[in-house]
């Protein structure tokens, strides 16, 4: 009898052990997709708000393919992230659903136009981490071979096709052509025009500034085949191409710059992207933290945001090359992390946030289905 009366106190005391172990610290799910060299970033950076908070952990939900498809699902059967990674194109449709929670910023730590993109009706629904441009890269040594002078700060549309018809040649394509509205976009905002008007109150794509613009682009690569077709591309893409030797010029975005610091054999730089009628005009897109409105823990879910858009959290995404910050007070950093930096910074005064409805992703898989026969 005793013999068992010890075995059950062990027991117990085993049990008792395991619950007195167990985490008690309040769990938060942070959702976000992401590359490898972006993961190895925020990783550190959670661990890191872990030990500041330690009665919080943080259960990190990397989603690095068909992100909001997923996200979505999460949102219908009601069980979203408390902290979640967004865009300005998906983020009308979670605001204006009521699913997301009003958010407030010191307002003059970030650009407007990140505030604007990432807010819907006047309200802010994430906090901005960075802001997508595009920027015109060049392969100073094409441009050198051909004798053509490097493109600057005031060149127009016309200087702009001259160059790219001069460094058309031995198969060597001048510019760089992809049919995503992103990538045509800048050629209609900068003759006035666009997909959306800014009130989003109608389709403006049918309209003569915008059909001016598109009509330039499309003749790059039908008309003057200073853009390579399909075809001629093949299975590469247009970065490949570039770091390949055979595209001249390659209109991207700053995510490119860590890539070709690396890879590209050649010297290259950036350059804005050139005039229009109504100048140089780039969409800007942001990406932020969001907090769900269903979230049962909000007063953390809050800090881990806080944390994330710190000055010094920043700092780290900076050095990656990635990104272009939203924050302002990060200028110096910024100019300092690589080849363009000076030009991202710059294209930010007159970017424009991309105009984007409930329905904007319907809007363009319709407009891409009209343009096929336009671009091919």
């Amino acid at each position: 009898m005793k013999k068992y009366l010890i075995l059950f106190l062990m027991f117990t005391g085993l049990f008792l052990c395991g619950c007195t172990n167990r985490d008690s610290r309040t769990v938060i799910q942070f959702a976000s997709w992401g590359s490898k060299s972006e993961v190895d970033i925020l990783k550190p950076m959670l661990s890191e708000f872990e030990k500041l908070n330690p009665e919080i952990k943080v259960d990190f939900m990397h989603i690095p393919q068909n992100y909001f498809q997923k996200i979505h699902l999460l949102f219908a059967s009601r069980k979203a992230p408390d902290v979640i990674f967004v865009n300005n194109l998906y983020l009308p449709v979670y605001a204006n659903a009521g699913v997301l929670e009003p958010l407030e910023v010191n307002s003059a730590e970030y650009f407007p136009q990140a505030l604007n993109a990432l807010s819907w009706h006047g309200v802010l629904y994430a906090v901005p981490r960075d802001v997508s441009n595009l920027a015109i890269y060049y392969n100073k040594n094409i441009f050198d071979k051909y004798g053509v002078k490097y493109p600057d700060c005031d060149w127009t549309f016309d200087d702009f096709l001259q160059k790219a018809q001069s460094l058309t040649r031995d198969g060597i394509f001048g510019i760089s052509f992809e049919e995503d509205a992103l990538f045509f976009l800048p050629y209609l905002m900068s003759e006035g025009g666009g997909i959306l008007s800014d009130d989003l109150s109608k389709e403006i794509i049918d309209e003569p500034a915008s059909q001016k613009g598109l009509n330039f682009y499309t003749d790059l690569r039908k008309k003057y085949h200073t853009a390579p077709l399909k075809s001629e591309s093949a299975s590469a893409t247009m970065a490949q191409m570039f770091l390949q030797g055979k595209l001249a010029m390659h209109l991207s975005g700053r995510w490119l710059t860590p890539k070709y610091l690396e890879e590209a054999e050649f010297n290259w730089d950036v350059a804005p992207f050139p005039k229009g009628d109504k100048g140089s005009i780039v969409p800007l897109d942001a990406s932020g933290w969001a907090v769900s409105k269903d979230s049962k823990h909000k007063t953390e879910a809050l800090l881990l945001v806080e944390f994330l858009a710190s000055k010094k959290n920043c700092e780290k995404f900076i050095k990656s090359g990635l990104i272009v910050p939203a924050r302002r007070d990060v200028e110096q950093e910024f100019l300092n992390s690589g080849t363009g930096s000076e030009i991202f910074w710059q294209i930010i005064q007159n970017s424009k946030p991309t105009p984007v409805s409930v329905n904007y992703n319907e809007i363009l898989d319709k407009l891409s289905e009209k343009l096929e026969y336009k671009f091919n």
